[in-house]
């Protein structure tokens, strides 16, 4: 019996804490933390612009995005100019966004159409080091309508709030949601839901022009848009897809090599301008090398050796490099290619941009020096501004490109749908639909990013009203607007539409 007693405690010394934690009471779940107001801070403003005096009040800060039951799960940060005094009921507003998907409105709102804008060199130099001097802007838009930059979530002062996710508004139909439903705020908070409406972004920001045009006008309560303004143009991810197999991503970045080419003397019959070149490159990738291509390895002697000497003319590479790589340049290979005599690599989203790699024997360039080339200048400029002129006190970092990811690219439906991504559609029908929206495309010759050419092979597709869409050149790459005299022409361009309506 004895021993039957000291195992008895033994048991219950063993089994008494799994008791006392049973009956402990359960620790309180942390308590969210409050979500403060949002950030906002208003000024006023005067300066002339596109020749005209023009006062207005610039409005920076967040606006909270709500669940069903009003709870606040984003604030999206954004700077409004709004003109000064008795509202127009016929002024226009723009809402205007950049790419990436992970940038920040910092280069059209530094660079091309806020008031204030930061110089960098225009002859495709390295911005160098601070001070980067933030200057008047004569060319911004704020003579003809008032403009909205917007900043999606992860990108610039903007985040998710709460227990909300930053991943919940990263995806092509999330990320479009969450803007187009700040547009409908705005709207409604500023008493502008019958003013005419622009839409327009740079890069990655006109695949999010075409998905939130479908947010806006694909719903029941429409929000009808006057214009789209595209500048430096993705839709059509499909034809411009990198990947083996893809013959049309060779053929819509010919033209790009051509003006490359052209730009630094590589070309033996160089013409004068870089325009007649170009379409001469233009009808060559969409009728003998499109077809070329097409055959595969069915292509023989003697119309591969001539394709090939064409080919070396237009890209100003050697045949024998053309060669081995089978009629079929990567865009990464260009750039190290084009230059590689020099020790030289050209720029992705400005070849006109040369860099100096570790050494010249690499296949691909070591970075982008149309890149590095400027983003010192503007990160200054926005936080610098911001702070600055625009008294915004922000206790984090402005972020110009983040890492907004995973991103999902798919648009949802059949198997087909989302292998073959192509936005362009949803603008299409926004035409059909409303027939006073119109589509303005800006593209600089020497993008390799966006690739002129790729712009009008999605825009020329079946069910596009061609009459309504205006294309306009520039003689730079991505960001146009860093040329001096393509700023001025970009801005003459975008206030022209403006003017006419759309038109």
């Amino acid at each position: 019996m004895k021993s039957l007693s000291i195992a008895a405690v033994f048991a219950a010394l063993l089994l008494a804490p799994a008791a006392l934690a049973q009956d402990a009471p359960k620790p309180e779940a942390k308590a969210e933390a409050p979500i403060p107001p949002a950030n906002v801070s208003v000024t006023h403003h005067s300066g002339k612009f596109g020749g005209v005096a023009v006062d207005y009040v610039a409005t920076t800060g967040e606006t909270y995005l709500t669940d069903k039951d009003g709870k606040p799960t984003a604030a999206i940060f954004s700077t409004a100019y709004v003109k000064a005094g008795k509202p127009d009921p016929n002024r226009p507003v723009t809402f205007l966004f950049n790419g990436g998907p992970g940038s920040g409105s910092v280069w059209l709102h530094m660079g091309a159409f806020g008031p204030k804008r930061v110089v960098v060199p225009s002859d495709a130099k390295d911005d160098a080091a601070p001070p980067y001097p933030i200057v008047d802007n004569p060319m911004s838009l704020l003579d003809v309508t008032d403009i909205v930059f917007i900043d999606p979530v992860g990108t610039g002062f903007s985040k998710a709030l709460g227990k909300t996710e930053p991943k919940e508004f990263w995806g092509l139909t999330a990320d479009a949601r969450s803007v187009a439903q700040f547009i409908r705020i705005w709207l409604r908070e500023n008493g502008r839901w019958n003013s005419p409406k622009y839409l327009g972004g740079e890069s990655y920001g006109t695949t999010r022009s075409a998905t939130v045009v479908n947010q806006l006008e694909g719903a029941y309560n429409d929000v009808s848009l006057n214009g789209v303004i595209l500048i430096s143009t993705i839709l059509d991810f499909g034809a411009q897809a990198d990947v083996q197999g893809n013959e049309m991503s060779y053929v819509v970045t010919l033209p790009s090599m051509a003006a490359a080419a052209w730009y630094h003397n590589k070309i033996a019959d160089r013409p004068a301008s870089v325009e007649p070149f170009v379409q001469q490159a233009r009808e060559f990738a969409a009728g003998e090398y499109a077809s070329a291509l097409i055959k595969g390895n069915r292509l023989k002697d003697p119309e591969r050796a001539a394709v090939r000497a064409k080919l070396a003319r237009f890209t100003g590479l050697s045949e024998t490099f053309l060669d081995h790589a089978d009629l079929r340049v990567t865009t990464g290979r260009f750039y190290k290619e084009l230059l590689r005599d020099r020790g030289l690599t050209v720029g992705r989203l400005d070849s006109r941009y040369t860099g100096v790699d570790y050494d010249s024997a690499g296949e691909q360039p070591d970075n982008d020096p149309s890149f590095y080339g400027i983003d010192g200048a503007y990160t200054a400029a926005i936080n610098a501004y911001v702070r600055g002129d625009l008294k915004l006190k922000m206790d984090r970092e402005y972020v110009t490109i983040g890492p907004v990811g995973p991103w999902d690219w798919r648009l949802g439906g059949d198997r087909d749908l989302d292998a073959y991504l192509n936005v362009t559609p949803y603008i299409a029908k926004a035409m059909r639909e409303n027939s006073s929206l119109r589509v303005f495309v800006g593209q600089g010759w020497y993008d390799f990013a966006t690739p002129f050419f790729g712009a009008e092979y999605a825009l020329s597709r079946t069910g596009v009203p061609a009459d309504r869409v205006s294309f306009h050149y520039y003689d730079a790459g991505h960001m146009m607007y860093v040329r001096d005299a393509d700023l001025t022409k970009l801005s003459t361009d975008i206030r022209a539409f403006i003017r006419a309506g759309g038109k």
